[in-house]
């Protein structure tokens, strides 16, 4: 069996969230459609601001198997990082905002923490990260969001200026941070949320939100994706938090994926970040458009896939994803793989150009 093989198979196994070789091996005995949820733990959360050192070994090819294809749907790959530190918190990111360069970026690690830093870049591609500080979650009374139980499985971001909501799945809770009042030293205030979102499963709770922008419909308004919270037919339930119309409406669901994240472009393309897992198959992964236009309160919506990738390419466990535009006009779009901090899965940030 080849490495590449290996790696593949491990990292199927390692989707589930198991930190040893041996279990993987009991899992793949017992073939089921999902990984099991993985037990409560902080224990890598961040408990104090940090320098961290974060080391970048670049990805040539996408697809090893072709090292001449660079086009993969309506996504034409550019670049791509495996991320590895000494500093025992780094990982877990499950998602990423990017300034309007594409260069500084703010990520959350599920275990409650902030991570701030640069991409650096050669030619348009990347090349390592610089700066990198890690920070814990503050809540109200300034200390760590994690003293509480269950208050650690931080998985969904959206930003607004000065203004970041932060999803934590497990308790289906968003805070609020001012950013304007100490960047990653804000403290989080509880944003009031519709009763529905609290009944969501506690693992399978708020894993992405996008605020949306002045200019477009329905701006003002925060929208928030359940990983897999599904409604009487099957679809994945979605929420609209302020704004002029309040509400909620379903994604529908086929294929078995569930919801990642999600980004707006200034197009009003809503892109969903998806993947699914099984023992047989590995991690697959998605990228759906849907237009913004078609949300409303109680509306089913629904697009087109422009994107699909397996463990024949270099994935992991992608969670995170965010867009920037050029000066030469092409979005770009940025993805970031939680690990869960397993030896047997890596941190990757990869890059596309999305190709009309």
């Amino acid at each position: 069996m080849s490495a590449q093989s290996s790696r593949r198979s491990f990292l199927g196994y390692a989707a589930a969230g198991f930190s040893t070789l041996a279990l993987s091996r009991l899992a793949q005995a017992q073939p089921t459609t999902e990984p099991p949820p993985r037990t409560a733990q902080i224990e890598h959360a961040v408990t104090e601001p940090v320098s961290v050192e974060v080391n970048a070994r670049p990805i040539p090819n996408f697809e090893p198997r072709d090292r001449s294809r660079v086009r993969f749907g309506q996504l034409q790959y550019r670049s791509g990082l495996v991320l590895t530190s000494p500093y025992r918190g780094f990982g877990g990111l499950s998602a990423i905002r990017l300034d309007a360069k594409g260069e500084r970026f703010l990520a959350i690690s599920d275990q409650g923490g902030w991570f701030t830093g640069s991409i650096r870049y050669s030619g348009g591609k990347m090349i390592g990260l610089d700066d990198v500080e890690a920070s814990p979650m503050l809540n109200s009374e300034g200390r760590p969001i994690t003293e509480k139980r269950f208050w650690y499985d931080t998985e969904s971001l959206a930003r607004d200026g000065n203004v970041v909501y932060v999803g934590l799945e497990r308790v289906n809770q968003v805070l609020r941070f001012d950013f304007a009042k100490g960047g990653t030293r804000a403290r989080g205030e509880v944003l009031p949320t519709p009763p529905a979102v609290r009944k969501l499963p506690s693992n399978k709770g708020l894993e992405a939100m996008v605020v949306v922008p002045k200019g477009q419909p329905l701006a003002g308004a925060l929208i928030a994706f359940s990983e897999r919270g599904l409604d009487a037919d099957g679809n994945l339930v979605a929420f609209l938090i302020g704004g002029p119309s309040p509400g909620q409406f379903s994604v529908r669901r086929t294929e078995k994926f569930d919801i990642s994240d999600a980004v707006l472009l200034p197009s009003g393309e809503l892109l969903i970040l998806e993947r699914k897992f099984s023992w047989f198959t590995g991690i697959n992964i998605r990228i759906r458009s849907i237009p913004l236009k078609s949300i409303a309160p109680n509306a089913l919506v629904d697009g087109p896939a422009l994107f699909a990738a397996d463990l024949g390419h270099e994935v992991d466990n992608m969670e995170g994803i965010d867009a920037h535009v050029t000066p030469e006009g092409e979005t770009v779009l940025t993805l970031v793989s939680d690990d869960n901090f397993s030896m047997l899965q890596r941190t990757l940030l990869l890059q596309f150009t999305l190709v009309e």
